[in-house]
């Protein structure tokens, strides 16, 4: 098949186009610079172009394009580029889609459990509304932004990923040094819920979605157990060998990342119920095999 995927240099975007392409599939990396290589195609989501000719006889678009959520601090301006990078690019390959004489047969378009907010202890599922603040109204409009492919008959998929435990990059990526170090800890009282993901069943998620029929609409790429905080720093201690006696007290992580503190000390208890209800697998149930399987990669 050939698939065409946008934020194809991300940490996701990079295990994707491996996956794919081990599997002989022909992938398309659209980009925002002049194509160097046949395997890619432009596209401007500023400005809302994307070129058709990367999109044609395309059975898939993957599209995961969007400024990182904890990669600055949260300025009224970085909000606004968080936000406009998801709409806009969104809309854009939305509208190109819905142009085409013969578009892909699924359009799965990146979003967040960030949709749900702060959902305290009570476990959430994809049948859930939306929650209140900075990060669930960018994922409102986010998906809204998707609707010229929705009207044109194009199944779209919206996957919501939780944390991404990768060694390469996202959270992750942040954590693993510091409890090498043997200086990790919870942060906050630590009794906050994490929904994660190993990046292995991620992907293997997103092609799911590819393959599935039946997925349609929001589907939550989380492992099926959340757990605490806490439960996490315990789990990264027995994985690492390494002590983990430094609590990050709420008041300094806000100091150190301001107001994206909220977002790291909220709690979201986010269940994969529709991946599960049609049938997926996940290879890395658990906190301890996802930190096994980044450390493996």
């Amino acid at each position: 098949m050939r698939i065409a995927i946008t934020g194809a240099n991300g940490l996701i975007g990079q295990a994707l186009v491996r996956s794919l392409r081990a599997d002989g599939h022909e992938v398309v990396r659209f980009v925002r610079r002049a194509p160097a290589t046949p395997d890619e195609a432009a596209w401007d989501p500023g400005r809302g172009y994307v070129d058709p000719a990367g999109l044609a006889g395309c059975g898939a678009v993957v599209h995961l394009a969007g400024a990182g959520v904890g990669d600055r601090r949260w300025s009224a301006a970085y909000k606004k580029e968080i936000r406009d990078s998801r709409v806009r690019g969104t809309g854009a390959m939305a509208r190109a889609i819905a142009a085409l004489d013969a578009p892909p047969a699924v359009f799965v378009c990146g979003s967040a459990i960030g949709y749900y907010g702060d959902t305290g202890e009570h476990a959430v599922d994809e049948y859930a509304p939306a929650g209140r603040g900075f990060l669930p109204e960018v994922c409102i409009a986010w998906e809204a932004a998707a609707a010229p492919a929705q009207e044109a008959g194009v199944r779209t998929v919206f996957a919501r990923t939780g944390l991404v435990v990768a060694a390469e990059g996202g959270a992750w990526h942040k954590l693993f040094p510091v409890f090498r170090a043997g200086i990790g800890g919870r942060l906050g009282n630590g009794r906050q819920y994490w929904s994660f993901i190993s990046l292995h069943d991620e992907i293997a998620a997103l092609r799911y979605a590819i393959d599935t029929p039946e997925l349609s609409g929001p589907v939550n790429l989380t492992a099926p157990e959340p757990l605490t905080n806490r439960e996490v720093t315990a789990a990264m201690g027995r994985v690492l060998h390494r002590p983990t006696p430094f609590p990050v007290p709420a008041p300094v992580l806000r100091v150190v990342v301001g107001e994206f503190a909220g977002d790291v000390l909220g709690s979201q208890r986010v269940l994969p119920a529709r991946l599960l209800e049609s049938g997926f697998t996940f290879r890395h149930p658990g906190i301890d095999e996802a930190i096994r399987s980044a450390l493996d990669r």
